[in-house]
């Protein structure tokens, strides 16, 4: 994952100013949150985790047919 500079946000800002937080995730989409100086917590849009979910579930439908697919004639003996 790459981080533009200008989504990152110390904890002290974050812990005092949510709001500033919440802003930067509706205009960038993201906000990573530094602990330490070190990347900790990241910020998105809820529908946004949704849709990751939704693609991860794709993908391993996808695979399956795909597995399925390619040893169809052994699931088949193995069915008899």
């Amino acid at each position: 994952m790459q981080v533009n500079l200008k989504n990152l946000v110390s904890m002290t800002e974050a812990n005092q100013n949510f709001s500033k937080v919440a802003k930067l995730v509706d205009e960038t989409g993201v906000a990573v949150i530094l602990k330490n100086n070190a990347p900790r917590y990241i910020v998105i849009e809820y529908s946004k985790l949704q849709e990751n979910e939704n693609a991860d579930d794709q993908m391993v439908e996808d695979v399956a047919e795909q597995i399925l697919a390619k040893h169809m004639k052994a699931f088949e003996e193995l069915a008899k």
